[in-house]
């Protein structure tokens, strides 16, 4: 049961972690998009 717990805490860990990294990756896409959009004007 105790393995059971730490594998359910590890995996929650990840998917935390990587939900972190896709917002990330959106918000320096977004800014790239905002620099693009400014060279424009």
């Amino acid at each position: 049961m105790h393995k059971m717990s730490l594998f359910a805490v590890v995996i929650f860990a990840v998917i935390l972690s990587a939900c972190n990294t896709v917002k990330g990756l959106g918000k320096d896409i977004e800014k790239g998009g905002e620099a693009i959009q400014k060279s424009t004007k």
